[in-house]
């Protein structure tokens, strides 16, 4: 009987991938060297690259997290109306961007500081993983119309809130070329130049109400400073017609 032929045996090749490797962090090296009797100086060095390292991971959450927050994030609708133009103030910007600030794990807040008349609001966002980022703007007292001096720093904080938080968060409104000018636009006469006006007014004798229609105000304190010397002239034009009279 014919023994059968044993079939020849197959060698499977080995693999040539490579078995993947998770990079050390500072901590497992901390641990290693404590373990191994490291001295003071050692583990000096390694607390400190573990301190980088951790504010390296929490920086590149902080643009991880940023990015999809701005990705998300629609320009800032200008809600209210003002002279000519219309905008959106603290409030209306915080109301459409909280929920998509707390979804991507950020939260803000504000430092004031006053130097000599000055007032600087410094803007901080800091995210869940640690990281921070700041911007920060400086202005004076805004002593536009008839405010009293606790009116005109409000006025001024308020508003550098909000741009410095624009700055931090990379925020945009729509027509934000124009805020320069709509700022500008919005800027009222000021205390001797509505001084001014009252004296005149009361001089020629003309219809308050009627005048402060006209002049697009709802209080002489309310003019626009870029429509003050249109105001001007036409009050001086009337009280000299009737000085001629």
């Amino acid at each position: 009987m014919n023994a059968k032929a044993k079939k020849p045996e197959v060698l499977e090749p080995e693999s040539t991938e490579m078995a993947t490797v998770a990079p050390i962090t500072p901590m497992q090296l901390l641990e290693q060297a404590t373990a191994n009797g490291a001295d003071v100086g050692q583990l000096t060095a390694i607390m400190d690259l573990q301190e980088r390292w951790e504010a390296g991971e929490a920086q590149k959450k902080y643009t991880a997290a940023m990015a999809l927050f701005q990705a998300d994030c629609p320009f800032i609708t200008k809600v209210r109306e003002g002279h000519n133009s219309s905008y959106a103030n603290l409030a209306d910007t915080l109301q459409q961007i909280k929920g998509l600030m707390k979804t991507h794990g950020f939260v803000h807040s504000w430092k004031t500081d006053q130097i000599d008349g000055i007032l600087t609001v410094s803007c901080c966002v800091t995210h869940i993983g640690g990281h921070k980022e700041f911007a920060s703007m400086s202005a004076g007292a805004d002593n536009s119309g008839s405010k009293n001096a606790v009116q005109a720093i409000g006025s001024t904080n308020t508003y550098l809130q909000r741009y410095t938080l624009f700055s931090v968060l990379g925020l945009a409104s729509r027509d934000q070329d124009d805020d320069a000018n709509s700022a500008i636009s919005h800027e009222a006469i000021s205390l001797d130049q509505e001084t001014s006006i009252i004296a005149l007014i009361e001089e020629t004798g003309i219809d308050k109400a009627k005048f402060l229609a006209w002049a697009k105000a709802e209080t002489v304190g309310d003019i626009l400073a870029s429509n003050y010397d249109k105001v001007h002239q036409e009050l001086n034009s009337k009280k000299k017609a009737m000085a001629e009279k």
